[in-house]
């Protein structure tokens, strides 16, 4: 049924990396969605009416509110497929954060109101009837949203979307909320106990309002610049490696515009002695294979270093095995030394994750000091020069042996 509905509505719908596709797999979700969740809507609250259950049609206003999410998630897949333009060169897609962003907080007033009105029903309980109709009902919507929740994972899976993922987990909870529904109707025609359908009116409650500051989370952490996936981070390491000449990198930054729309950058490291016109040729090459193979626009920094130095190699292992040990989160690079006739300076990067910088633990300071320390016991004339910087990616490789 899926794969019927993507091949009638989706032209061309295998190059589903192309924006006007990604952006036509998004519509179709949105669209299909809204119209369930308003069949959904009008089912549960005509049978929540009649039967005078709150909680069957707090699950009704809850397929509702599902409707405007995605209207308002499709609106995000519209304005995010805009170009790129002079006022906003990195494009709009981040118009789909924006667009989950509302969502979630529609879904917060709406458990909040769902909540008032689900307290009052347990403490005024007024008598619930009980029908195969809305035993009908109820069992359809579990059916309805478990396809649902089937769509949006299969069409946000290959789109690479978080709001249709998002959408898709939130189509399972509803199954949990409705079954609940179900169970406490259930419960409620064989015990006479009425308060049953307003404590589970709470609960759904409870979930919705849960289900929504969860959103916001996950809506907002792009937007603040959270850390990348980490696969997206190995991937681009690994790739960076395979190519020859390149020993190791280090300081990448991913820039998430939007979904599809990252900007990085990253430092190579390749061998001083190397022909530079060869070494430049290899970077060209990684920055274009990645903005052809993966989309990524990517910037890199060259820095050649010295390979044939055998002492600044023995430091450079030293404190890679000191470093490991000390806290595996932390790494070095751009080591070089400063001979001198009484003492020689030993220079390098040390990237940390970004609150070491600032925590009340000093943890970032006092792991240079236990460097400085290490370095100093083994070589006695060596003073070490550390430049503490934030990992961006709390993700770091290894350079190639």
């Amino acid at each position: 049924m899926i794969d019927l509905l993507i091949r009638t509505f989706i032209k061309d719908h295998e190059k589903h990396t192309d924006r006007k596709v990604r952006t036509a797999y998004g519509n179709l979700a949105c669209l299909v969605s809204v119209l369930c969740n308003l069949l959904l809507f009008a089912g549960k609250t005509a049978v929540g009416v009649l039967s005078g259950s709150v909680a069957i049609t707090a699950d009704g206003l809850n397929n509702l509110s599902d409707a405007s999410s995605n209207l308002v998630s499709l609106v995000g897949f519209r304005l995010g497929a805009r170009p790129a333009d002079s006022e906003h060169p990195y494009g709009h897609a981040r118009y789909e954060y924006l667009a989950g962003l509302a969502v979630s907080v529609m879904i917060l007033v709406i458990g909040i109101e769902l909540l008032k009105s689900s307290f009052e029903k347990v403490l005024h309980p007024t008598e619930v009837s009980f029908s195969v109709t809305m035993v009908l009902v109820l069992i359809a919507s579990i059916l309805v949203k478990l396809w649902m929740a089937r769509l949006n994972r299969t069409i946000g899976g290959r789109i690479d979307s978080e709001t249709l993922m998002a959408t898709a987990a939130d189509a399972r909870n509803d199954v949990i909320t409705t079954a609940a529904v179900l169970v406490a109707s259930i419960l409620t025609y064989f015990t006479g106990f009425n308060r049953i359908d307003g404590v589970m009116g709470l609960g759904v409650a409870g979930f919705i309002l849960y289900s929504g500051a969860s959103l916001v989370r996950d809506t907002i952490n792009p937007l603040l610049g959270a850390a990348p996936d980490p696969a997206l981070v190995a991937h681009i390491e690994e790739k960076a490696l395979s190519y020859p000449g390149v020993l190791g990198i280090h300081d990448l930054m991913i820039h998430d515009y939007g979904p599809g729309n990252c900007l990085v950058s990253f430092h190579v490291e390749m061998d001083a002695n190397a022909d530079v016109m060869r070494s430049h040729d290899i970077i060209d090459n990684i920055e274009r294979d990645m903005l052809a193979q993966d989309g990524l626009v990517v910037t890199i920094h060259y820095d050649p270093i010295v390979t044939g130095d055998a002492h600044v190699a023995e430091l450079k292992a030293f404190l890679k095995e000191e470093i490991k040990r000390l806290d595996p989160e932390a790494d070095i690079h751009d080591l070089r030394t400063v001979p001198g006739k009484t003492h020689t300076n030993v220079i390098f990067d040390c990237a940390v994750p970004a609150e070491y910088l600032h925590d009340k633990q000093r943890r970032g300071a006092k792991l240079a000091a236990a460097l400085r320390t290490a370095v100093q016991d083994k070589w006695p004339d060596h003073f070490c020069v550390i430049r503490l910087e934030p990992d961006y990616t709390s993700h770091n490789v290894p350079a190639k042996d």
